[in-house]
Parts: C-alpha cells; structure tokens; sequence
C-alpha cells in the first residue's frame, strides 16, 4: 500500500506561481513511478505530468511544457510540481499519482491522494 497527501494549493492570481507537494509513505515507495492529474469543475481528470522513479525521466503534457515543472526527492519521500505563469485556465484540483513500473498519460494509477485545489485569479 502506498499512501500520498498533497500541500502546497492555494489562490494565487494569474501570472502566478504555486509549488505543490507529494508526500508518500508505503512499502518501496520510492520505486513508483509518479505523477500529477487535475480536474476542472465539469471536465474530466487530465494528465498534467509524470516523473520516473529514479527522476531520470520526465513526461508533461504539451500545453504545459516550460510553464510546469515536476520532481521528486526521494530522501523525503516527495514528489513537487513548480508550476508559474499560471492562468485562471488553471484552476482545478490537482491529484498526486503513484504507478508501477511507470506512468504515462493514458495510465489508470494504482494510487491517488485526495487532492488539493488551486485558484487562479484573474
């Protein structure tokens, strides 16, 4: 079992920035693939970025690609997502993810948190 809680939401206005934390706890956690998902009121969860377990490797989707950036630091157990120039287009709850071997835009992970909004003013 591995358990994730995420930090770091908040308002923050357009042009912003927002840095959020994954925190994981569980058995080889550190060996899951990890990732990050929104979902805007009235759309679907959508794939926002994904970080292999070593951190060699990351995926994000194109609109978010040099706006958004993904890590982790595996001493703390913790994933981050830097995230500037935000727009209110942005505003969702985000979702940490964990999968393994890896996780990719089309994977249904294995585990999720429980999310954390953000709000982007305009």
């Amino acid at each position: 079992q591995v358990q994730l809680v995420e930090s770091g939401g908040g308002e923050v206005q357009a042009g912003g920035s927002l840095r959020l934390s994954c925190a994981a706890s569980g058995r080889a956690v550190i060996t899951y693939a990890m990732g990050w998902f929104r979902q805007a009121p009235g759309k679907e969860r959508e794939f926002v970025a994904a970080i292999t377990w070593g951190g060699s490797r990351t995926y994000y989707t194109d609109s978010m690609k040099g706006r958004f950036t993904i890590s982790r630091d595996n001493a703390k157990n913790t994933m981050y997502l830097q995230m500037n120039s935000l727009s209110p287009e942005d505003t969702a709850v985000y979702y940490c993810a964990a999968h393994q071997p890896r996780l990719i835009p089309t994977t249904k992970p294995q585990y999720w948190g429980q999310g954390t909004q953000v709000t982007v003013s305009s």
